[in-house]
């Protein structure tokens, strides 16, 4: 009895829950640390933004701050959506997307709502995909989300080291 091959939408989509959500407690992972069987040790994106009160995420470490790059992953993946669903070609303002770099408490809840839904909205839309043969265009977009919240997410967890290490 074989073993039913994966869809390609859904083994990209696994690499980018594992970025966003973290690993699955007690199981192995592809790149970040393992998550405990108690669920301790999440290290994806949601989980570290949630560790960090709206003074710590508004700290500038070496010319930028975790709410920056927060609020510049939640855009980027809504610029994907946009693009491949919408075809909305821009002009996208890539430079402020990182505005602004400071949140209160209130702005910071909605900020990582905003980082959520933008997740949401693309899993929701890669999985309209997963009929359609792969090609360049669709692996591509994809691909490059997963690498682009991988990015944002190794920048934040430096960030935070730096954030635990000054008073």
């Amino acid at each position: 009895m074989s073993e039913e091959q994966q869809n390609w939408a859904e083994g990209i989509l696994d690499i980018l829950k594992e970025a966003v959500e973290g690993g699955t407690p007690g199981q192995g992972t592809a790149f970040l640390d393992g998550t405990k069987a108690d669920g301790s040790g999440n290290h994806g994106l949601l989980a570290t933004l949630a560790g960090l009160s709206a003074p710590q995420a508004s700290r500038d470490v070496h010319g930028s701050t975790v709410a920056g790059h927060a609020r510049h992953t939640a855009f980027h993946m809504e610029v994907i959506v946009r693009w491949e669903r919408d075809g909305d070609r821009g002009p996208f303002d890539w430079k402020g997307s990182f505005q602004p770099a400071q949140v209160s408490e209130e702005e910071w809840t909605a900020l990582r709502g905003r980082v959520r839904q933008a997740y949401e909205e693309l899993v929701k839309y890669a999985r309209t995909l997963t009929s359609q043969a792969p090609n360049g265009d669709l692996t591509g977009g994809l691909t490059g989300a997963v690498a682009h919240v991988a990015y944002h997410l190794g920048s934040i967890r430096q960030m935070v080291k730096a954030l635990e290490a000054s008073p």
